[in-house]
C-alpha cells in the first residue's frame, strides 16, 4: 500500500514538473508582447516533410493566442504540398477553419525544378509567403540560434556536428542520426537568453535567417544555399506578424 502511494506521489511530482515546464516555454515566448485579444486568436495547420524533427520542434510551442496543429507526412516538395492541400479540404468538411496552412520542407537533393515549382504552388494555394523551405535542410534554422553564419554553401551532412558542438557545453545533444527529435532541454535552450548577446536566440535566429534570404533575389530558392524561410511561420507562432 505504502509503495503504491509513493509511486502515485512520484508521478504527480513528475506532472508538476512537466507541467512547470510548459508554463515556463510559454512565458518565455510571451516576453515583450502585448496581451492578447479575442480577435487575435488564430488556426494554423502545419505539414511538414518530417515526422520526426519539425514535428517535434512546432508541437512544442505553446502560445495563448495560437493553435498550431502539426502534421508529419514523409512526403516531400509538390506531393507535400498537395498533401496539405487534401488535409485543409478534410478539415473544411469537418467544420473546421484554419487561418493560415503552412508548409514546411527541404531542398535536400530533390529536384530543383520540383522544389521551386513546390514554393510556387504553396504560396499559390496559402498566400505570399505561406511556406517555409530550407535549403539544405530544416536543421539549418535551429543552427541559427547558436551560429551567426552569413549564409553560403553548408552541406547539411555537417550540420548535426556543428549543431551538438553549440549544444555541448549545455549539456544537450541533438541526435541527428537516430531519433531526430527535439527534446525539451534543445527546445528551451533556443527560447532562452543568449549569454553573449544578452537575447533571446529565437530572436537572434529570426535575424540571421532574415538577413541571409535578403542577400537572394527568390527567382530560384533552390540555388539559395543556405537559406531558409521558416522564420516566417515562427514569427506567425510567436505573433510578430507584418
Amino acid at each position: 500500500m505504502k509503495s503504491r502511494q509513493k509511486s502515485i506521489r512520484e508521478a504527480e511530482e513528475r506532472d508538476e514538473k512537466r507541467a512547470a515546464k510548459r508554463a515556463k516555454r510559454a512565458a518565455a515566448l510571451a516576453i515583450d508582447r502585448a496581451e492578447p485579444t479575442a480577435t487575435e486568436f488564430i488556426r494554423l495547420l502545419v505539414v511538414t516533410e518530417g515526422v520526426n524533427t519539425e514535428v517535434s520542434y512546432f508541437r512544442q510551442f505553446q502560445m495563448p493566442n495560437v493553435q498550431v496543429r502539426t502534421v508529419g507526412t514523409g512526403y516531400n516538395t509538390l506531393s507535400l504540398v498537395r498533401r496539405a492541400e487534401q488535409v485543409r479540404d478534410e478539415e473544411r468538411l469537418k467544420g473546421s477553419e484554419y487561418d493560415q496552412v503552412w508548409c514546411v520542407f527541404d531542398r535536400d537533393d530533390f529536384d530543383a525544378e520540383d522544389f521551386n515549382e513546390a514554393v510556387r504552388l504553396a504560396q499559390h494555394l496559402f498566400g505570399d509567403g505561406r511556406v517555409a523551405y530550407s535549403n539544405q535542410s530544416f536543421e539549418y534554422w535551429l543552427l541559427l540560434h547558436f551560429l551567426d553564419h552569413q549564409g553560403g554553401a553548408m552541406h547539411r551532412q555537417q550540420y548535426d556536428a556543428r549543431l551538438n558542438e553549440c549544444l555541448a557545453p549545455y549539456g544537450v545533444q541533438y541526435e541527428g542520426r537516430k531519433s531526430k527529435r527535439i527534446s525539451t532541454d534543445f527546445f528551451d535552450l533556443m527560447l532562452a537568453i543568449d549569454p553573449q548577446t544578452r537575447r533571446r536566440r529565437i530572436d537572434q535566429a529570426i535575424t540571421r535567417a532574415e538577413r541571409v534570404f535578403d542577400q537572394y533575389d527568390h527567382r530560384s530558392p533552390a540555388i539559395e544555399e543556405s537559406s531558409t524561410t521558416v522564420f516566417r511561420v515562427v514569427k506567425e507562432i510567436m505573433g510578430d506578424r507584418e
